[in-house]
């Protein structure tokens, strides 16, 4: 008969390091048999200021794995539950086929990081049915750590060469371990009834620093980490009996001895408080959550809870009893429960025990945070041999086909005066022949190939010159040239043509006057563009839609949701569409005089960065603009030589600004508007004397990139050919 598989439960404590193993019983029952066990106590905790963590696990580890022996048995590990992530919710009805689908969209809004950077895992809870293909009544949960966190917690077992086959947390092995040994009669899953559940059970485990509250009726469950644990016990000692941490620590575990009893409870009576503080708020958080549950008693783990009075402090306080297993109702092995080594420590061994149970696949929870990967090379590891032996049965076949298939060719190119060897030759002339021609048309390829690019060199060299009056076309196309008809019409009635002084006329130029100009061409628009991208942005969401030309967009990120805790929820910095490759950026320095103020004026459209915004900016975000007035008349030429020579597609309409190449417009003002500017201009009064009149003005920055067209292309050839 095949040997049953057993399985190591190991528990990384603070304090010690803990392992069980069990295998399932011959007897057919439910029970399970321990095999081994081990209790591993480190020379300090781990949470010591002068500890060496990872030496002391590996220390531990190798200790235990000189007595024990894991191969060819399932290990199963625990991860902290403070480490961890646990969510809990409630589908509705729906396909049980889509349930893998639903729990990744909820995975992607409950776990507070991408899904890259975590181990995750989900499993069905409670006792939803499926009927006709959907389920009902279905809750999920959501477990899930970090990938540094849990490659972190394998390392030791990396190093070790011990394959581990499970990872899992601790409150879920403490919530296997509660439901296989100590919760009776279970009502079956169709009998479970959501609105009188069972009576609820606490499991309160006492670690080194926390303790695990996991609160469960069998087929829910619901836990928390508390922030109070052994070792404050400890420190307290430290603190209320000036002594030192070994001692103090020595005190604790041997409290009944103590000269002093009851001063040492008095020191521990704070953290006792805590404790009780902890517990009872989560349990009130519960029963607010759950008002269905009805908690029946609690279950405490740990050595902690050896300590003289803590139980009965907890009895008299919480209203429920606490107790305290003497033995594992479903674990047998006399050899094992009974050895004094193990009593002594069986409080600490819940964990270990829900560990195996899982390696047994006798656990109600199976999730495993063992990353992915890891898995899928395992599978692939396990399988190689029978691939390889496959490929060799394959491989044997193919060469006895081929030599089979080589002896027969053999037997007809032997040509040696037979009637093979004149078509034989013909072949391998034509072979030659062939061999030459490819040679011939890769050379004369490459000389044309040379003389394309001689031609290239000079077309672009004559093109060149008019592409870069081109570009300075496109932009003095695109600035304004008209006063804003509904500007207009508010500034004639708020000031009458007869009433205007110099200064009034003088605001009313909607031109722009461009003072320096140049151009630099670099390697990578992207990292220009990385500089100028929230300009580029503002200056978009400050335009209505209807002024955004199709195509032109920024693509970003609304503000991040946060979780229950204030953790963002996927989302990130904002993101833009930009240039990239070799380029050329150019910046010109310009001024303008149209900023008015009155309180009958749209003072938000027609001052400063906003006029430039709303008048200037579109334009320089358009495919193409109006042609100028200066330019109405060549061009009608132009197009009419087209249509008469039957070219009516490419009669020119506008002026290209994108089609051209110019893009990604970023307008950068230089401060506030100089509402005090002095402008000298000639005395209407006086035409020999010159005016000092105050105009407003608004200095600013423009810049953009263009990519050069290159010569033939259909945007640049109508332009030039109209340039000329």
């Amino acid at each position: 008969m095949a040997k049953k598989v057993a399985a190591w439960g190991i528990d990384i404590g603070q304090y010690a390091l803990k392992a069980l193993r069990c295998r399932a019983a011959d007897d057919g029952t439910e029970r399970v048999v321990a095999e081994a066990f081990d209790f591993i106590e480190y020379p300090k905790p781990l949470s010591s200021a002068d500890a060496d963590p990872a030496a002391l696990v590996a220390d531990a580890l190798k200790q235990f794995l000189s007595r024990n022996r894991v191969k060819g048995d399932r290990v199963v590990i625990s991860v902290p539950g403070k480490d961890g992530l646990a969510r809990f919710i409630k589908l509705p009805p729906v396909e049980s086929k889509k349930i893998p689908d639903i729990v990744r969209y909820e995975a992607k809004q409950q776990i507070p990081f991408p899904l890259e950077e975590v181990v995750w895992d989900y499993q069905q809870m409670g006792a939803g049915a499926i009927e006709e293909g959907f389920a009902l009544d279905c809750e999920v949960g959501i477990f899930a750590m970090k990938r540094d966190q849990v490659e972190r917690a394998l390392k030791p077992f990396v190093d070790a060469k011990v394959e581990v086959d499970v990872v899992q947390l601790t409150p879920l092995a403490l919530f296997n371990f509660a439901v296989f040994d100590q919760i009776r009669d279970l009502p079956p899953p169709e009998q479970y009834d959501p609105d009188n559940p069972p009576e609820s059970t606490v499991v309160l485990s006492i670690g080194a620093e926390t303790t695990d509250f996991v609160v469960t009726n069998g087929f829910k469950m619901w836990q928390r980490s508390l922030p109070v644990g052994g070792n404050h016990f400890t420190k307290a000692l430290v603190k209320e009996m000036k002594m030192n941490y070994a001692t103090a620590e020595h005190l604790k575990r041997n409290a009944s001895k103590a000269e002093d009893p009851k001063a040492l409870f008095q020191a521990m009576r704070p953290v006792f408080s805590d404790l009780l503080s902890e517990v009872e708020r989560s349990m009130k958080f519960f029963s607010n959550m759950d008002r269905s549950a009805k908690i029946g008693k609690i279950i405490a783990l740990g050595n902690a809870v050896k300590l003289p009075g803590l139980q009965k402090f907890l009895t008299q306080n919480l209203g429920f009893e606490v107790a305290k297993p003497d033995a594992y109702r479903n674990l047998t092995g006399p050899g094992i429960v009974d050895a004094p080594a193990f009593k002594e420590n069986m409080l600490s061994y819940g964990v270990c025990y829900g560990l195996a149970l899982q390696g047994l696949q006798r656990a109600k929870v199976g999730t495993n945070l063992l990353p992915g990967e890891i898995i899928q090379y395992r599978k692939i590891r396990a399988k190689k041999p029978w691939a390889i032996a496959a490929a060799a049965v394959v491989l044997i076949g193919l060469a006895g086909n081929y030599f089979a298939y080589h002896r027969t060719m053999l037997s007809a190119v032997e040509f040696d005066g037979k009637e093979f060897k004149p078509e034989a030759s013909k072949v391998y002339g034509l072979n030659s022949n062939a061999t030459t021609w490819k040679n011939d048309f890769e050379e004369a390829k490459s000389q044309f190939l040379k003389t394309k690019q001689i031609g290239q060199v000079f077309l672009k060299n004559v093109e060149g010159r008019v592409l870069w009056l081109e570009v300075m076309r496109s932009i003095n196309a695109c600035l304004p040239r008209t006063v804003p008809a509904e500007f207009q019409t508010k500034f004639d009635k708020a000031h009458p043509a007869a009433a205007r002084d110099l200064k009034t006329t003088l605001t009313l130029r909607p031109d722009i006057k461009i003072t320096e100009f140049e151009c630099k061409r670099v390697d990578d628009l992207a990292q220009w563009f990385a500089g100028v991208r929230d300009n580029y942005k503002a200056g978009l969401d400050a335009l209505p839609e209807e002024l955004v030309p199709a195509g032109v967009k920024v693509a970003g990120n609304a503000a991040p949701q946060v979780d229950e805790y204030g953790n963002p929820i996927g989302g990130g910095a904002p993101s833009a569409d930009g240039p990239s490759g070799p380029g050329w950026i150019f910046q010109f320095k310009a001024h303008h005089y149209f900023n008015h103020r009155e309180d009958e004026l749209d003072r938000n459209k027609f001052q400063g960065l906003n006029y430039l915004r709303y008048y200037f900016l579109p334009n320089l975000l358009k495919d193409e603009v109006e042609i100028p007035p200066q330019l109405k008349k060549q061009i009608e030429e132009y197009n009419k030589a087209l249509v008469a020579a039957n070219k009516p597609n490419d009669v020119l309409k506008g002026i290209p600004v994108r089609k051209f190449g110019i893009k990604f417009p970023v307008i950068i003002g230089q401060g506030e508007i100089k509402w005090e500017n002095t402008l000298q201009v000639p005395d209407p009064t006086n035409p020999d004397g010159v005016a000092s009149v105050q105009v407003p003005r608004y200095d600013f920055l423009v810049q953009f990139c263009w990519q050069e067209m290159l010569p033939g292309d259909a945007a640049k050839g109508d332009v030039a050919a109209a340039g000329r």
